[in-house]
């Protein structure tokens, strides 16, 4: 009877295999393609050394007080209750960002995505000159700076002399010190700044595009452009609508440079003051570190939560 059963249960490990642990599976994965992750290394190296070690070293640090003279001491979750309870300027901040990732976020994707949908159609040469006169605005360094002549507050300003000249008004308006009109021009130069590397991105998807597929799509039933792009377009070019969206998230939520150059630091009534400008104030004039870092990682979990949610609704696209 032993024999019997010893018998079967070598027949029966035979039959199913003993299941390998889930690390012998990657280290076995590791020296397959050993080499491709050879390679990749040099790269991994740099993005642990310079982007993982300091978001992970920055969530660490923000529950400590550090003022960079001192050893840090810990405080627990005191940064982030001073965050959202006592201080105020971060809720204009919050609020500031939040406008610009709604408003801006969106409508500048839906641009880069438009024109390089339009552009696409052109013939190879007009197409190439589009994309220069488009993506131009966004790799010409300060080039924004022009908006302050279009609005200067005084007669020599471009809007205010136009408004002036065809009797709109008497007086010149103070554009860039009235509280009211801060925040909509910083949003209209972040717009027009935006077409740029995510408008390339949409540019090389729309033309790797298999023209194969809009033909078998024609004999499917597909009857027009929109459907088109619906159904064939937008999933043939995922991996670029994620890219895009990615990098128009993160500059929607990382306006700084544009606020502090038009309306200044700290602008009127904190009326263009954004969480990144917030903690500039404090990481490198006031060196409150631990509280910088708090407010470093309240942005950076904004920022997974929005790409989170793109995630979700890129996934809709063509059903």
């Amino acid at each position: 009877m032993q024999a019997e059963t010893t018998s079967k249960a070598a027949v029966s490990s035979l039959v199913q295999p003993k299941k390998q642990s889930r690390l012998a599976n990657v280290w076995r994965e590791l020296k397959i393609n050993k080499h491709y992750y050879i390679l990749m290394s040099p790269y991994m190296l740099i993005f642990f050394a310079f982007t993982v070690v300091p978001v992970v070293f920055s969530i660490v640090l923000s529950f400590f007080y550090f003022n960079m003279l001192e050893f840090p001491r810990f405080v627990g979750w005191q940064n982030y209750s001073r965050l959202f309870l006592n201080d105020d300027v971060f809720m204009i901040a919050l609020k500031n960002t939040l406008l610009f990732a709604v408003i801006c976020g969106p409508i500048s994707y839906l641009a880069c995505f438009l024109f390089a949908w339009i552009i696409n159609e052109l013939s190879p040469k007009v197409r190439a000159f589009m994309t220069l006169v488009f993506y131009a605005p966004s790799i010409s360094g300060n080039v924004f700076f022009i908006w302050l002549i279009i609005f200067s507050g005084d007669r020599y300003g471009y809007l205010n002399g136009f408004l002036i000249k065809f009797g709109f008004m008497l007086e010149p308006i103070q554009w860039l010190t009235n509280e009211k009109y801060i925040l909509p021009i910083i949003m209209i130069v972040q717009l027009w700044l935006s077409l740029g590397t995510s408008f390339l991105a949409f540019i090389a998807g729309l033309q790797t595009i298999d023209k194969s597929l809009i033909e078998a799509g024609a004999i499917d039933g597909i009857r027009n452009r929109w459907q088109e792009l619906w159904f064939i377009t937008l999933p043939s070019m995922r991996p670029q609508l994620m890219f895009g969206a990615v990098m128009q998230i993160t500059s929607s939520f990382a306006v700084a440079d544009i606020s502090v150059a038009l309306a200044g630091f700290p602008s009127v009534n904190y009326a263009g003051h954004t969480i990144v400008t917030h903690l500039m104030d404090y990481g490198t004039i006031r060196f409150e570190m631990g509280y910088a870092s708090a407010i470093a990682t309240v942005l950076f979990a904004m920022m997974l939560g929005a790409n989170k949610l793109t995630q979700g609704l890129l996934r809709k696209v063509g059903e």
